[in-house]
């Protein structure tokens, strides 16, 4: 007798409000739809709730994991016996303790024994079954817990269409070898298959995603933020992001890192292998999408092809692609040529720090390190993808 594949479940749960006790209710529901903590932590572990700070903002900009999410899972975990927690992330831009302090939440992890994980040490790990990537330069706070929680938030992104679940994890690589990685893995295919190895090495238990606000257009850090109300939970990150792109009108199959996440045994973007739970019971991927999804989500909607003549289109079409200054918007803070990983720069003050920065498209990677860490939303993308 053949016996049925497990399917991946993700919990997919509504809420329109940063109200800590409702978030807390809800959370700790979509853990009980999914076989409770204790089906994924123990106890006497060591739990590290990795967030995206990938730089300082106000939380109603949506360019973090929103402070209310974070405070309302450490109080659950808190308050069903997980002693041993701590939080942080390696930010694009700034301290990621200064960031979480900005954020309020020095007050709330005092209150549920929650440590700040600045991830400023790092040591390299080898992972030969790595298919991509044999090894990584990961942060000590990663390295020395026992369970990974993912903390993710529901964004756009240049390069790879959309961060979530499996993006996210791009924070555990320590300090500036995460710019470095721009430049080792520099096309949208191999950044893609880089970041499924990396999920693989560092196997997060756990995923949720904050989508309650989430930011479409010139993600990651300068779109606009959005409501969707959705609460995402599950231990598949594929899957999970999967579901995030079925509420916002994206072909799961359109996103790199699912395509490549099936194929390197990461998880499942296949419709029929995913079970997505709510409080009301399973739904099918439409009754999702018509009952929690924003079809008009302004995010890249081009299908990935990797292989063959269509394949190169994609390449070239990628290349055509381009960041580009905005000067009426351009502080010329330097931050954009800070953090260009090119070495010798594709992007600076050729005509002095009186006028914007200017780009040497030649040397250019298109890696969109600056458009990511643009505080003033002063760089786009802009070309055919």
């Amino acid at each position: 007798m053949q016996v049925s594949k497990m399917k991946s479940k993700v919990v997919v749960l509504y809420c329109d409000t940063y109200d800590e006790d409702i978030l807390c209710e809800k959370i700790q529901k979509g853990f009980e739809l999914l076989g409770g903590t204790e089906k994924f932590f123990d106890k006497d572990e060591k739990i590290l709730m990795k967030l995206n700070l990938v730089r300082g903002a106000a939380p109603e900009r949506a360019v973090t994991t929103h402070p209310s999410v974070v405070s309302a899972l450490a109080r659950v975990l808190y308050d069903s016996g997980y002693e041993k927690l701590s939080a942080g992330d390696s930010s694009g831009f700034g301290s990621p303790v200064r960031i979480m302090e900005d954020l309020g939440l020095k007050e709330t992890f005092e209150k549920y024994n929650v440590r700040m994980a600045d991830f400023k040490a790092g040591e390299k790990v080898a992972y030969p079954e790595g298919i991509h990537a044999k090894e990584f330069i990961i942060s000590k706070d990663v390295i020395d817990t026992d369970a990974l929680i993912s903390v993710c938030k529901m964004k756009t992104h240049a390069l790879e269409y959309i961060t979530g679940a499996v993006k996210n994890q791009y924070g555990c690589v320590q300090g500036l070898n995460k710019a470095k990685g721009h430049t080792v893995y520099p096309s949208q295919e191999s950044f893609a298959r880089m970041l499924v190895d990396l999920n693989l090495c560092v196997k997060p238990r756990f995923y949720i995603m904050d989508g309650i606000t989430a930011m479409e257009g010139n993600g990651p850090t300068s779109g606009d933020p959005t409501p969707m109300n959705v609460i995402l939970m599950g231990a598949d990150p594929v899957a999970v992001d999967s579901v995030f792109c079925s509420l916002i009108g994206l072909l799961p199959e359109n996103v790199p890192t699912n395509v490549y996440g099936k194929q390197m045994g990461l998880g499942t973007y296949v419709e029929d292998e995913i079970e997505i739970l709510t409080e009301d019971g399973e739904v099918s991927f439409s009754e999702a999408a018509e009952r929690y999804g924003n079809p008009k989500f302004n995010v890249i909607r081009t299908k990935h092809t990797s292989r063959g003549i269509m394949g190169f289109v994609t390449r070239l079409n990628r290349f055509k692609r381009r960041p580009k200054i905005n000067g009426a918007l351009c502080k010329k803070c330097g931050v954009c040529v800070e953090v260009c990983p090119v070495d010798g720069k594709a992007i600076s003050f050729k005509n002095g720090r009186n006028e914007p920065p200017v780009y040497n498209y030649k040397k250019c990677i298109r890696c969109f390190c600056c458009q990511e860490m643009c505080p003033h939303k002063a760089i786009y993308v802009k070309g055919k993808n």
